[in-house]
Formats: C-alpha cells, sequence, structure tokens
C-alpha cells in the first residue's frame, strides 16, 4: 500500500525569470527639449554648407553628417522609450552641435575688430611692449569695422581686460590677422557649453545645447572674437546653483573655484562687472537668511576676496609695468565717448527725431538704471533672485552704446539660473524692512522711487532738441550718381559753442565721418555758417530712390547730436 505522502500528487517545479523593474520612461517635456535642441542645429547650416560646398568639401562632407545626425535624433528622441537612451540622445546631439561650430568656424574665422584688437595686443605683450593706450589704425580698413567717437575720430586702442591676450599669446604662430583670438573665443564658447551641459540636471542638458550652440548666434560671436565670449564661458560655472555658494557657512572645495571663475571672467571683459554685484549681494542675502548677518558677511568676504584675488593676479603685470594706461584702457568702453548706437532708447534720438542736446543723459539714466535694480534686488530679493542673471543687462537698454550682443551673448546664464536657482532657494533669504517699508504700499512706491531717477533721466536725453539746424546748400559731383562735395549751411541754435563733425549715413548705425574743406573749427552760440565737406572715400554714391539719407552732426562737448533728411537724387 501506498503511505498517504506518497499518495499526494506531486506538483513539477517550474523556473521562472525574476520579475525585472519596467525602466522609467522619459517624460515628454523631456523629449520635446531634445527634439528643440536638434532643431536648432538647423539655423544657419545651409549657409555654411553652401560655402563650403564649392572649395571646402571635406567641411561640406562634415556638415552633410551632421544633417544625417540631426534626423536620426529628430527620430530618436520621440520613440527610444527609457530616460537613460535619451540622456545619451542628448550626448549626441550636444556633439553634433560641437561640429557644426567647428565647420562654422573652418570657414569663417576672420574674426571683427575686437578680435583683430586682441591679437594685436598679444603681439605687443609678446614683443615687451604696451598694450594699453596705444592706437593701431593700420589693422582697421578694408571692411573692418571702426568705432565713431563724438570727437570726430575712431578708437583705434585695445580697451577690455587683459586675461584674452594673455590667452592669445601661445597662439599666435597659428597665423595671421585675427585668427588666433577665434580660437580662444571659440574653444571657451565650446568648453563652456560642455561645462554647463555637464552640470545641468540631465533631462535640462539639452537646453544648454540649444543656448549655447544650436540658434547660431553665440557660435558667430565666438567666430569673430568676442572676449565676451570667453567671459561668459569662465560665468557659467559661477552661476549654476548660485544661491548654494557658502552653504554652511563654508566655501568648500567648489567656492574657490567659482570665485576664481568670476575673477577671472572680470579680467576677460567687462560685462561681469556688471553680474558680479548681484550674485555677491544676492549670496549675502541667502546665507544671511540661513547663518545670521556675521557669518553671511565671512562667506561673502572669502568669496569676494579670491574673486579679487584672481582678478588682481591676471592684470598684476600691467598694474606694474603701466599703471595709468592699463586703469584707463579697461575703462575704456565708458569713457571713450563712442556715438550712440543700438537697438535700446537711443533709436529714438537716432532714427525716431532729429537728434538731442543731451546725450550724456543716456549713459546717466543706463547708470542710475543699473543702481537701481540692484537696490531693488536687495529689498525684494526673494522675488527677484531668480532674476539675478537678468536683472543686470537691463541697464543697457538705456545707455548710449545699447547694442543687442550685451543682452544676447549673456542668455546661457539665464538658463543656467532658471534651472539650477529657482525660486525655492530664496524662500528664507534676508529682506531689509525697515519700519517705513513694513506696509506692501510703502515697498510698492519705494520701488517707484528707485526706477524714476533712470526712467526721468532717459526721458529728459529722448526729448532733447537737435542744437543744429542744417540743410543742403550746394553738391559737387564726381558722376551723376556719386557726390564729391557737399555744401551745408548750419546754424548752432543752442546757448554755448559747438564744435560738428559731420557724417551721410543711408542705414543704421554710422558712416564714416566726412572731411571738412571749409568751415568754422568751432561754430559760435546763436551763429551761422557754411561748411565743405568731402566723402570720406573721395566720393559717396548714392543709394537707390527710396532709401532714407541723413546728414548727422556730433559734438562732444557738450555730448549732442543733430540730423536732418536730405535729398541727394542722380542728375543723369
Amino acid at each position: 500500500m501506498q503511505s498517504a505522502a506518497e499518495q499526494q500528487k506531486v506538483t513539477p517545479l517550474r523556473w521562472t525569470r525574476p520579475s525585472q523593474a519596467v525602466p522609467e520612461p522619459p517624460a515628454q517635456w523631456h523629449r520635446v527639449l531634445t527634439l528643440l535642441a536638434d532643431v536648432s542645429l538647423f539655423i544657419g547650416t545651409r549657409a555654411i554648407w553652401t560655402q563650403a560646398a564649392s572649395h571646402r568639401l571635406v567641411v561640406a562632407a562634415a556638415i552633410s553628417l551632421c544633417y544625417a545626425s540631426i534626423l536620426v535624433c529628430g527620430v530618436l528622441a520621440l520613440v527610444v522609450r527609457r530616460a537613460r537612451s535619451l540622456a545619451r540622445l542628448d550626448l549626441c546631439v550636444l556633439v553634433t552641435a560641437i561640429a557644426l561650430t567647428l565647420c562654422g568656424w573652418a570657414m569663417d574665422h576672420g574674426g571683427s575688430d575686437e578680435a583683430i584688437l586682441t591679437t594685436q595686443a598679444a603681439r605687443e605683450l609678446v614683443a615687451g611692449h604696451a598694450v594699453y593706450g596705444r592706437p593701431w589704425p593700420w589693422l582697421f580698413g578694408h571692411g573692418v569695422a571702426l568705432t565713431p567717437t563724438v570727437t570726430g575720430g575712431y578708437d583705434f586702442t585695445y580697451g577690455y581686460p587683459p586675461l584674452v591676450p594673455l590667452l592669445t599669446a601661445p597662439l599666435l604662430w597659428l597665423g595671421h590677422g585675427a585668427l588666433p583670438a577665434t580660437v580662444v573665443s571659440t574653444a571657451a564658447l565650446l568648453a563652456g557649453t560642455v561645462a554647463l551641459w555637464r552640470m545641468l540636471p540631465t533631462p535640462w542638458r539639452s537646453a544648454a545645447t540649444m543656448a549655447c550652440l544650436g540658434f547660431g548666434f553665440l557660435p558667430s560671436y565666438g567666430r569673430l572674437g568676442y572676449p565676451a565670449i570667453v567671459a561668459l564661458a569662465l560665468l557659467m560655472p559661477v552661476v549654476v546653483r548660485w544661491p548654494r555658494i557658502g552653504r554652511g557657512g563654508r566655501l568648500g572645495a567648489g567656492g574657490p573655484a567659482r570665485a576664481a571663475c568670476l575673477g577671472a571672467a572680470c579680467a576677460a571683459q567687462q560685462l561681469p562687472w556688471f553680474l558680479a554685484p548681484f550674485l555677491l549681494a544676492g549670496i549675502y542675502a541667502v546665507r544671511r537668511g540661513e547663518l545670521g548677518p556675521r557669518a553671511a558677511g565671512l562667506v561673502v568676504a572669502r568669496f569676494a576676496g579670491a574673486t579679487a584675488l584672481v582678478w588682481l593676479l591676471v592684470n598684476t603685470y600691467f598694474v606694474v609695468s603701466e599703471p595709468g594706461t592699463w586703469v584707463r584702457g579697461i575703462a575704456l568702453p565708458l569713457t571713450q565717448g563712442a556715438v550712440i548706437h543700438g537697438q535700446g532708447l537711443v533709436g529714438v534720438s537716432l532714427y525716431f527725431t532729429d537728434g538731442s542736446d543731451r546725450l550724456d543723459w543716456y549713459a546717466h539714466a543706463s547708470m542710475l538704471l543699473a543702481a537701481g535694480l540692484l537696490a531693488l534686488f536687495v529689498l525684494f530679493v526673494r522675488r527677484l533672485g531668480p532674476a539675478a542673471t537678468v536683472l543686470p543687462w537691463c541697464a543697457f537698454f538705456l545707455a548710449t552704446r545699447s547694442q543687442d550682443g550685451y543682452y544676447l551673448m549673456m542668455t546661457p546664464l539665464w538658463l543656467a539660473a532658471a534651472v539650477t536657482a529657482p525660486a525655492a532657494e530664496f524662500a528664507t533669504a534676508w529682506q531689509p524692512r525697515p519700519r517705513m517699508l513694513s506696509r506692501r504700499p510703502a515697498r510698492i512706491a519705494a520701488a517707484a522711487l528707485l526706477l524714476t531717477p533712470a526712467l526721468a533721466s532717459a526721458a529728459w536725453a529722448a526729448t532733447g532738441t537737435p542744437p543744429l539746424a542744417m540743410r543742403v546748400a550746394s553738391v559737387g559731383r564726381a558722376a551723376p550718381t556719386a557726390v564729391a562735395r557737399l555744401g551745408i549751411e548750419v546754424t548752432n541754435a543752442g546757448a554755448v559753442a559747438l564744435a560738428p563733425h559731420f557724417t551721410l549715413t543711408t542705414g543704421q548705425g554710422m558712416s564714416r565721418y566726412w572731411t571738412v574743406v571749409r568751415g568754422p573749427v568751432v561754430l559760435p552760440a546763436r551763429a551761422t555758417a557754411r561748411y565743405e565737406l568731402r566723402p570720406p572715400a573721395g566720393r559717396f554714391t548714392l543709394p537707390r530712390p527710396g532709401v532714407r539719407v541723413r546728414l548727422r552732426a556730433f559734438t562732444a562737448v557738450p555730448q549732442t547730436l543733430s540730423s536732418a533728411d536730405v535729398r541727394l537724387r542722380s542728375s543723369g
């Protein structure tokens, strides 16, 4: 007989694979961000390929491969199933963007006036000559842009801090012209992009690719050799998670490194000078809310001290060898008296009215706005803290030189702060609240009061009247469509004597000054005189019908602009 146990039915054993966790799918916004970064690489790529296809076939082939990469990445961005796979795809988009940037540099590395000045400064440095205060007029012409001043001349000197010439000096063997400077700026942009990409949280990395390399404008500034690109690259590690600097009262290993980057950025170009006060004020406010006033002050003092030390080390040679010209050189953008130009409020006096006798007030308005925004930032840091990397550039909208490059070259910093310095980081930050600001209406009134001086100064500048009334009295022609001499009658309606400098423009910006062949150097108040002008190239070719031609007169003391539309028709 079988035992009861033997009679029981035995169930056979079955081996099963252990259950595996389902891979986490990427967030849809991450897919879209990767796709947008990929799509942004199309911008400007065709123009570079067209240029390369005629005589640089290797570059054209590389761009064609980049096109293939963009297409493949576009497909994969929409179909990959794992977040890790999409993160790897972000890396592929970054590599493609770097390749396109290098192709663009290979096709166009002639540089700009800033790159040419930087390379010449490096050559003078290597030769043991002074860098600052030395004009190099032979560098200009042949399509190189000039910076005209209200004194009737042009600025031919180097007017930036010395870090970029120091970095350019070891690369002078690469060739003549601006090539070494464009290598430095383009390499700095690529290095800064990789650093920002690596420091951002994984899902946001494609945003760094898009902001730094995707739209095409920052790579173009790199190819032009702008020192501001080097400053931007150095600022990227500073701005990422900047409210955490000094957390717990210790700078740690990363704090001094960030301070060194900030100091080096300030030694590369002047734009970081406007950002640094906002960062220091924000660090103090956040740390004071955490640690109290004394500990917060010590943190900021150590960070600012390390920043100043690096800045001083970069500048030491020039402080010792040419102190006077060095100070004037690095302050040149603020003191050179360049003519008004840009997309900001100065357009009112340049294009919409006939000028202003109060141009100095644009500069005053810009500095007052910078000071007012900094004060507002301190008072309302919990609300304005996330905008610390945007607020400094608002002041340039009112400046005499309000070019859009001052805004857009620093836009990757906006992204870095938006991702890594959200409002939550400032929730406990210290805000000064004297008794008079305890109520909300008082705080609103204080904010308005801080901005009023800047706005009033800007309005005063924009509503100025042109001091000179001008009309064309005679036209001497070199050909039916070309002017060789221009006689004008000028009346000084102002109360002070003026020394005018004349030019004709047919679009935005400034043309070269015309030579005064006959006429007084200084026109007394309430006086009228006749001037005979000669074009800088000996002849002025008339534009096509319908193009606006403006006769402009700048004066230096005081800074004024007078404009008049003139009609110079072809005699044929």
